[in-house]
């Protein structure tokens, strides 16, 4: 505090970890983390009913990261010569270790993954009585500089792939919100939001990339020259606007029971460029239909703009002093976009403009809870269950395109989530705290009846009528266009995922000041779950569970100390799995961290 009137808050944090998978070509840990961060806060109480908060922040990461290597193999489509085993033994190459958890990679092209990021911002309030009027202006920014090995093995297919990115944004909202509970409480307000991105993507093929990504039958297969330095350059703007104006109302229609209705009023307003020139190893821009197939120059300016309204209602009912009840119904819209990634080709190598911009998600939302406090407010359990219905839902599926080693968004029919979800927290004393938290969730695709398909059906000549879908894994079979997946899972979701802990403490007096040590366990665990668009058995990731402790000694004197232990037991997991480019049955994971241990040192002023 310096004066009655002005309060200054300042901290900062730094974190190094040695990496967890070990390069043996690059000779280097990767995945590490090293990052600082500084935050800073200022108050100013200008007047009696006038605050003013300055906040800023700047966070620098660079770690060496984030790669993505061999995990498995699995059968395609593809003829057997242009499979992974088969292509990886025309070079004679073999992977360091087939075990992804030996945590051991060769991956041939440096990592990177350096982040800057911070901005400020000040919030107004201004208390006007019977409500108080709200200002939030802030400013952000986001540079990216990444490098990956987007062919994931040793082999120099892919040689270069980076898009680094700077990301600018303002946003301002004002607000004007009813102080204290009255009959009827209100918040109305308006906000505005502006963002650019500017992007330079490079992505250059090595000497590997003729043999791995043309078909062997051909005579440039042979030709390292054909595809080697083949180079795409691209120039990538995008600005995004968008503007708002919502109300909130709380009518207390008695002691007990209220109602809530919302509305939003939302305009969006989003346009790009997309400019990718190639050129040859001899810097020619003209290019044969191989090196089309691998790289196309692509050149094009999506728009999208769009009107929504949004708004929810919820009723809630206070049975007694520890128990209430609510209900909800929330229909929301999710803006469109682009695609300013590159986009799929048709069968003349053209890009399919019709795929640049993707429309907007319509939600339909339900949602039944209640919350409970018993045993003198020493217990709490929250319940609720949900229904979520998305129509247009915005999927991210896989270019086909051999070269093109980025997804892009894509609208699927339909999308339905429901579920229900459990939090409870225990004090049997003061000294001992348990929570446990529980979900269950059903997630699938209701309607999706063009969807990309999975590497098992995919990488074959395309069905007809005259020769029809051959069944999966069929080694030089004929793969369908697309495939139906509805009534499929979504990616990324488990059906039950739970979190549990617990936390024992002790006052002590240490090196002559008051004290608290803390002894602490948190577990969680989650079922299997798809890590591909459409699923496929070659990337579902299995179900696992974790469990970490920490002991904790906080001193009256405001200084922390932390020793802390993570997947204790060891666990084996993925993160994620993924696909190599060109259906070669190549799949390719980030393993979860393995046991890891620290320490955490604080000390406030």
């Amino acid at each position: 505090m310096i004066s009655d009137k002005l309060v200054l808050r300042l901290s900062t944090s730094i974190t190094s970890r040695r990496g967890t998978i070990f390069n043996v070509r690059q000779n280097e840990f990767q995945n590490s983390q090293d990052n600082v961060s500084v935050r800073g806060q200022l108050l100013l109480r200008a007047t009696d009913n006038l605050d003013l908060t300055l906040y800023g922040d700047y966070n620098r990461q660079d770690p060496i990261c984030c790669v993505q290597y061999y995990a498995r193999v699995g059968t395609t489509q593809r003829p057997l010569s242009r499979q992974y085993a088969a292509l990886a033994a025309a070079f004679n190459y073999t992977v360091p270790s087939t075990n992804p958890f030996d945590r051991v990679t060769d991956v041939d092209s440096p990592l990177r993954a350096l982040r800057e990021l911070g901005g400020g911002s000040l919030l107004a309030n201004w208390n006007l009585g019977g409500s108080t009027l709200t200002s939030v202006s802030a400013y952000r920014f986001w540079h990216w500089t990444p490098s990956n090995d987007r062919d994931f093995i040793g082999l120099p297919i892919t040689t270069v792939s980076a898009n680094p990115s700077q990301q600018s944004q303002f946003t301002q909202e004002v607000r004007l919100a009813s102080n204290g509970t009255n009959t009827l409480d209100y918040v109305v307000g308006a906000f505005y939001f502006y963002q650019k991105i500017d992007t330079q993507g490079l992505q250059v093929q090595g000497t590997a990339a003729s043999r791995f990504l043309l078909n062997p039958t051909t005579a440039n297969a042979n030709n390292p020259a054909v595809l080697n330095t083949l180079t795409a350059r691209n120039t990538i703007g995008f600005t995004n606007t968008s503007a708002a104006v919502f109300g909130k109302l709380t009518w207390h229609v008695t002691e007990k029971l209220a109602i809530a209705p919302g509305i939003r009023v939302n305009y969006d307003e989003k346009s790009g460029s997309f400019v990718s020139l190639v050129t040859t190893g001899t810097g020619s821009t003209i290019l044969n239909a191989d090196q089309r197939g691998v790289l196309a120059p692509q050149r094009y300016q999506p728009r999208f703009d769009d009107w929504n309204v949004s708004g929810d209602i919820t009723a809630s009912y206070q049975f007694t002093g520890d128990v209430l009840g609510y209900a909800t119904y929330a229909r929301s819209n999710k803006s469109g976009g682009i695609n300013l990634s590159g986009l799929p080709l048709d069968g003349a190598n053209n890009p399919i403009l019709a795929s640049a911009t993707v429309k907007p998600e319509r939600v339909n939302h339900f949602e039944l809870g209640l919350k409970t406090q018993f045993l003198d407010r020493r217990a709490t359990v929250n319940f609720s269950a949900f229904w979520t219905d998305i129509e247009d839902y915005q999927a991210t599926v896989t270019n086909g395109q051999l070269g093109v080693l980025r997804g892009y968004l894509a609208n699927a029919g339909e999308v339905r989530t429901r579920g229900i979800e459990i939090d409870s927290a225990f004090r049997p004393t003061s000294r001992i705290s348990l929570y446990a938290n529980g979900a269950y969730t059903d997630a699938r695709y209701v309607r999706f009846t063009d969807a990309p398909c999975p590497p098992e059906l995919a990488g074959g000549a395309t069905a007809t009528a005259t020769n029809p879908a051959s069944p999966a894994a069929t080694p030089g079979g004929f793969s369908p266009p697309n495939c139906n997946i509805s009534g499929q899972r979504l990616p990324g979701v488990s059906e039950w995922a739970f979190s549990y802990g617990a936390e024992y403490s002790v006052p002590e007096r240490i090196m002559g000041a008051d004290s608290q040590f803390y002894i602490g366990y948190d577990g969680s665990y989650r079922s299997n779950f798809s890590s591909n668009p459409s699923r496929s058995f070659y990337t579902d990731v299995a179900g696992y569970a974790i469990s970490n402790f920490r002991i904790w000694v906080k001193a009256r004197d405001k200084w922390n100390a932390f020793a802390w232990v993570r997947n204790a037991f060891d666990q084996n997991y993925f993160d994620l799995l993924a696909l190599q480019a060109g259906n070669t049955g190549l799949v390719v994971g980030q393993p979860g961290d393995p046991r890891t241990f620290g320490f955490t040192v604080s000390k406030s002023f």
